[in-house]
């Protein structure tokens, strides 16, 4: 018969951005806690709220499954002395694995043990969950709370563990496993019991708490909706923005009640993204707007608690709002009354960082890389000409009053004033999307103007941050370099922008002075193609393709290393691609072998097939077929499979000859260098 377990581990308030992971991780350990004992379940259901994390385990088995498993011994001549008793090496074996050597089964020249593990009763392998899975949970914050030396995410105040209606007995410090839980803090009595882990989620509902976080967030979205429908308001839950807000209020609240406020017209006479933010960043409030897009004075929101006395909480986030946007409105007119330049005097005793120098200074390195890029990318004089500005100004919002209150408004508030000011909309826009991507998958800059600039401002402070020795190490990255890596890398791509970084930075390192005169170059370059290497394995690219891809790499073109790395493994299933990758590292192999200099004397040639790979190597133009991709490199050099085969199969590279060998070697090192354009295949796990 099989039996439904319940785990539900009381807290004190999580921050709300931790609880969705907090589940995933409690589903993952309990789900590797079953398989490591053998104990099979018919599904895993999870629940969280801000309070509480928890799993239901239904259908589990009530033991392990039994194992039986064969195990090797020494040889027969090693387990017995010449009098055919069983040696120490024989009986420690025996004794290892809880047996004796009259246990032994004598076959194939070994001693063998078939050992029986008996199934364990799910009581008592559950009784270790709270050792195996809730103190092993690991956070991003952590609390420690009385004299106890044990850190968690938040307090644990209760721990509910029931296999049906049997309460499976452990602790985690002083708090003792039981049935009683706790309901809505201020809805319900604050002990609730549960008689058996079947009616969790309906003992819990009518103690005011939805426990199951993805039925909440449905309960949140549809009363969302019906509001904004019964007032004829658009309110547009698709954008990324949206959903972060949406999982953010759903775990934020146990009983959810939406509701809808507003506030006077002229505060419209705000920029939007004032409006937005202050809504949505700072009051966790969903904004809305009519038919033609436009915003309105109203908002909706969420309360943790039912409708009782819903107009007081109305009245009380209306007048938390107000006061923001009070704020926002007097910093606005002040920021207007000024002018970018005004602006910049302030920027140039702004510290960019203690070790480097000051954001002017940043700034002017910026333009002058921005600039180095604009020639190698062949801008026009109208483009050069907005990115000078561009970079003269970008980081001027930085001092403005708005700015200074809604920090995350850096770069919007920048684009909005420098249009009021006259800047070109070119300009405005590339202060904007300096910053972009905002994160790990944000949106890319749009412009060519804005791309080079945020990808410039990156790159200096990745080379100015090695240069002060302020580089990240394990998980630690307070600078967000990893993040500026990221982005360079993504906005090359999605430009499709082919730039020699090395050979960039390199000029761009001597000629800065003492705040780069200290960065590793070749450390650089290899942080930067891990993030290549990153985006290409979270793309589902075998790891042996790219590590092989992302090797060789004299340029660090990015955009070919990346699509040399994806053309290797669009071809990884080709029936040919073995014989092709053993061909090409047989060539490889050999070459490294002897160095060799000079070239290739024709006239040295003993066999055919040395001539006909001669003339099949001399027609690939490497540099050609690298502006048209790593497909085309591929193709050409595949062809080179069956002449390198007839090569082998007719040729003796190591001649006795010492010209003939060295020649010989001098075409395999012609080769091998074709053959470095799809990076180190040597690292290819031949399948």
């Amino acid at each position: 018969m099989m039996s439904t377990f319940l785990l539900e581990i009381g807290l004190e308030e999580m921050p709300a951005h931790l609880v969705t992971s907090s589940e995933a991780q409690l589903i993952a350990r309990t789900t590797e806690f079953l398989s490591e004992h053998r104990l099979s379940v018919g599904h895993i259901q999870p629940y969280s709220t801000p309070r509480r994390l928890a799993v239901e385990l239904i259908d589990i088995s009530s033991e392990s499954e039994a194992l039986s498993e064969e195990k090797r011994g020494p040889s027969i001549e090693r387990a017995k002395d010449d009098n055919g008793n069983w040696s120490k090496a024989a009986q420690g074996f025996a004794r290892g694995q809880g047996m004796t050597p009259e246990n032994f089964e004598e076959r194939d020249g070994y001693v063998w043990l078939t050992k029986h593990t008996p199934g364990v009763s799910a009581a008592d392998i559950l009784a270790s969950i709270g050792e195996e899975v809730i103190a092993q949970m690991k956070f991003t914050t952590y609390m420690k709370w009385a004299n106890n030396a044990f850190l968690y995410v938040r307090p644990i105040r209760w721990i509910v563990a029931l296999l049906d209606e049997k309460v499976i007995d452990f602790n985690i410090l002083d708090v003792k496993t039981g049935r009683m839980t706790r309901g809505h803090r201020f809805l319900s009595n604050e002990h609730i019991t549960i008689a058996n882990a079947g009616v969790y989620v309906a003992t819990l509902k009518a103690a005011y708490v939805i426990v199951d976080a993805a039925t909440r967030k449905g309960i949140i979205q549809s009363q969302l909706e019906d509001i904004a429908n019964q007032n004829n308001w658009l309110l547009d839950l698709s954008s990324d923005a949206a959903q972060n807000l949406l999982e953010e209020v759903n775990n934020i609240v146990e009983w959810p009640t939406a509701f809808s406020g507003g506030f006077e017209n002229k505060y419209l006479e705000l920029p939007d993204e004032v409006l937005m933010t202050s809504m949505r960043e700072h009051q966790r409030f969903f904004y809305v707007t009519n038919q033609a897009n436009d915003l309105l004075p109203h908002f909706l929101s969420v309360r943790n608690g039912n409708s009782e006395h819903l107009d007081n909480v109305i009245a009380g986030n209306e007048k938390v709002l107000v006061a923001r946007l009070e704020d926002a409105e007097f910093f606005y007119q002040e920021d207007k009354q000024k002018t970018i330049d005004d602006n910049m005097t302030k920027v140039k005793k702004l510290v960019f960082h203690e070790k480097i120098g000051t954001v002017y200074e940043h700034m002017q390195r910026v333009g002058r890389l921005a600039a180095s890029l604009a020639d190698e990318l062949q801008f026009d004089e109208t483009q050069k000409a907005d990115l000078a500005r561009a970079s003269e100004i970008y980081k001027f919002d930085l001092m403005t009053g708005m700015v200074g209150e809604f920090d995350e408004l850096q770069g919007i508030m920048g684009e909005h004033y420098a249009q009021l000011f006259g800047e070109s909309a070119a300009v405005a826009s590339a202060i904007r999307e300096h910053y972009m991507p905002v994160s790990a998958n944000g949106n890319i800059a749009e412009t060519a103007v804005g791309a080079v600039l945020a990808i410039a401002d990156k790159l200096d402070t990745i080379v100015t941050f090695f240069s002060a020795d302020l580089i990240p190490s394990g998980s630690n990255d307070p600078y967000g370099l990893r993040r500026a890596a990221n982005g360079v890398v993504r906005t090359l791509q999605n430009k499709h922008w082919h730039v020699a970084l090395r050979s960039l930075l390199s000029d761009f390192v001597k000629s800065n002075g003492e705040v780069t005169e200290n960065a590793d170059l070749t450390a650089i370059m290899t942080f930067i193609l891990d993030r290549v290497r990153k985006l290409a394995l979270d793309g589902d690219v075998r790891p042996d393709i790219v590590a092989a891809g992302t090797a060789l790499t004299p340029d660090v073109d990015v955009v070919y290393i990346v699509d040399r790395t994806q053309t290797l493994a669009n071809h990884a299933d080709d029936d040919n691609f073995r014989d092709i990758i053993e061909a090409l590292t047989r060539v490889s192999r050999l070459a490294m072998k002897q160095p060799a200099e000079g070239l290739v004397d024709e006239s040295l040639f003993e066999n055919q097939t040395e001539q006909a790979l001669f003339i099949a190597t001399q027609k690939i133009n490497l540099a050609a077929l690298e502006s048209q991709g790593g497909d085309a490199v591929y193709s050409a050099l595949a062809e080179l499979q069956k002449p390198i085969a007839d090569y082998f199969d007719m040729t003796m590279v190591n001649a006795d000859n010492e010209l003939v060998k060295n020649n010989r070697y001098l075409q395999l090192h012609m080769i091998d260098k074709l053959i470095s354009a799809l990076g180190d295949l040597e690292q290819i796990v031949i399948k």
